[in-house]
Parts: C-alpha cells; structure tokens; sequence
C-alpha cells in the first residue's frame, strides 16, 4: 500500500493528502511511547509525518504526565481519520492493554494488547486507511511469556503478510538502513555456530533477489548494486580458511549475474565498510547479523532504521530494543523512530515493482 491509495483522497488545490503511517504501540513499559511522545512534541513536530498510533491512550497520557509533556489526543476508530494538520491532536486508534502499564516493568498480561497493535496497524495498511507502519520495540521475552509463538516482529509480520495475501508465500528480509549505509544479513537470529549450516545457495540468492526488487521498488534505486560479503576471514583467501565461498556464496553470486543483477563478491568483509567501499554499492548483504550490524551502529547508532523487505506493505522500526532500564526518565532519544517514520514515509511514495 502507498501513495497511490492516498491519490484518491484530494484536497481542495487538488493535490493528494497522504495516507498516515500506522504506529504500533510497542511493549507500554518500554521506551516507545517515550519516544513518540518526545518525536510529536519536539522541535521537529511540523516535519513529522502524518501518523496514528494503535495503542493505549491512557498509556500515553500516563506516560506523558511522568515525562511531564503536553500532548491533546483524538480517539479515532480509523486510521485514515487522522487529522492532517500537523499542529492538530495526536491521533490514537485504542487497543486497550489488560493492566495499567508501568514504566520499566514489562507485563505479560500486556502481551496480547502489544500483538494486536501489531495486527491492527497491519490490517489498517492492507485495507487502505493507513500508508504503512511504523512498529516500536517489544519485549521478546514478555511475548514469548504470554505464548507468543514468533521469534521477534519479522516473522509475526510474514504471518500476517500471508493471512491478508494467502495466495503467494512471502519471505520477510531484514535491512537496517542509514544515510550511510544499508546492510542486510542473510542469517539473522541464528547462533554464530550454526550460521554455516544455515547458508545454503537457493536461500542466500533469495535474499539478493528480494533486496534487489525492493531497492527498486521502494528505494527508487533505478539499478541497485549489492555487494556480498563472505563468512570467512579474507573471504576464505581461496579455500585456505574455509570453503563457504567456493560452494555456497560464490556460485549463489554467479547464477544472480547470469539474471542479470549488478552484484559482486564475495568480498573480505574487513574491507567492505570503510568510505570509498562503501560509495560502489546500494546495499551490502552479510552472512551473519553482527557482520551487518556491528559497521551499521558503528556509523549511524542513533539514526539506523529496521526495514522489512519482501512483504506487500511498507514496514520501517526504529533500529533499538525497548530499553526499559530507561523509559519513563525522559532520556531516550527519539532520533531512530523519526528516521523510521521518514523513511517509512519515502518508501509508501513510491509504487513497489510487482
């Protein structure tokens, strides 16, 4: 969903009103409210993007009173009954949670509320009253608690991807993207022991197609270049520390060249990160999530976004945990959710590729 669902809603000079973006309310002891309220009440407020929350709003007005911010809200029962003006009140489609939340104190009997945020915001993009969604953090060790049966957001959201749209399966793809630097891994969660056994060529070239397309489609990238890293030290220096190259991530790189795709690799990834590397790519695909991650937080801590590639709706997060060891002290930064909420709100202007 995008852009082009929002066109048909026009204003009185004619030009669309974009769609707001969905945002899921996180775990409520976590730092997400936080920082949505510091984003809507900051200096940055004319700038943000259109948005709704789904959420609790006694929750977020609990919360602003402990950070002692002023924030009026409108209660709304669709997410395209936002208003449009950016000095208006913040919009807050309710999902009410089963206990009052306390800041830094997570709550299973909270969990099913944190899903169904998820779900709702979901269900609103597919259904055309919202542009995308934009999710907070949550506390993987109070859903799991309460039985929740995926590991983390990416999945849960292929879940859904697959209850909206049953007729074609849907692979969910990480990127963490900055103005620096984009990095996919194509293991994710997965111990370091077991990510050899994990890479298999059909799986990795998969991953490269999928970030490719949506380059493309979402990015505006006309032709993206991917750079693939190897799993070894020096790449495997020819077979010398480790075969993964020869097998798997060289012969995956040739068969996606003979598509017809700019990729090179596998590349030493000591190497891969630095300025002038970085300049020859679009986005760099990693064999495992700290070899994506580590150069990602290196260059870019406060402003790197999650992205969920692969799904039929546009899906941006801010790249950090729920950090409840700080939530409700007014100290999180709400840098990394106004740079998931402007990227969220590039990739929805723009019609993805079928």
């Amino acid at each position: 969903m995008g852009v082009t669902v929002a066109e048909a809603r026009e204003v009185d000079r004619g030009q669309p009103v974009q769609l707001p973006l969905a945002v899921s309310m996180g775990d409520p002891a976590g730092i997400g409210l936080d920082i949505l309220l510091s984003a809507w009440t900051g200096p940055h407020r004319r700038v943000l993007p259109r948005l709704v929350l789904i959420g609790d709003p006694d929750a977020l007005a609990e919360r602003a009173a402990v950070l002692r911010l002023s924030v009026d809200c409108r209660i709304v029962d669709r997410a395209d009954r936002t208003p449009a003006d950016p000095d208006d009140r913040l919009a807050v489609l309710p999902v009410r949670l089963a206990r009052r939340a306390e800041a830094g104190h997570p709550d299973p009997a909270n969990a099913p509320a944190v899903i169904e945020a998820i779900e709702r915001a979901v269900a609103e993009t597919v259904a055309g009253h919202a542009a995308g969604l934009v999710t907070a953090p949550i506390s993987k060790a109070t859903v799991y608690a309460a039985g929740f049966p995926y590991p983390g957001h990416t999945v849960v959201l292929a879940a859904l991807a697959s209850r909206h749209f049953p007729s074609r399966p849907w692979t969910p793809v990480m990127m963490l993207a900055a103005d620096e630097l984009r990095v996919v891994p194509a293991t994710v969660h997965v111990p370091l022991a077991a990510v050899p056994g994990a890479l298999t060529r059909d799986a990795l070239a998969a991953v490269c197609r999928i970030t490719a397309r949506d380059l493309a489609g979402r990015f505006g990238i006309a032709r993206p270049r991917l750079a693939v890293a190897g799993l070894n030290p020096h790449a495997g220096e020819g077979g010398a520390i480790g075969r993964e190259e020869i097998e798997i991530i060289g012969p995956a790189i040739e068969a996606l060249r003979e598509e017809g795709f700019d990729i090179s690799g596998p590349h030493s990834a000591d190497t891969l990160f630095h300025a002038a590397a970085r300049s020859r790519y679009d986005a760099a695909i990693c064999m495992y999530h700290d070899q994506a991650l580590i150069p990602l937080k290196t260059l870019a801590f406060d402003t790197g976004v999650n992205v969920t590639l692969g799904l039929p709706f546009v899906r941006t997060s801010p790249d950090h945990g729920t950090a409840c060891d700080i939530a409700g002290t007014g100290r999180a930064s709400p840098a990394s959710f106004m740079a998931a909420l402007r990227l969220a709100a590039q990739m929805t202007s723009r019609q993805p590729n079928s």
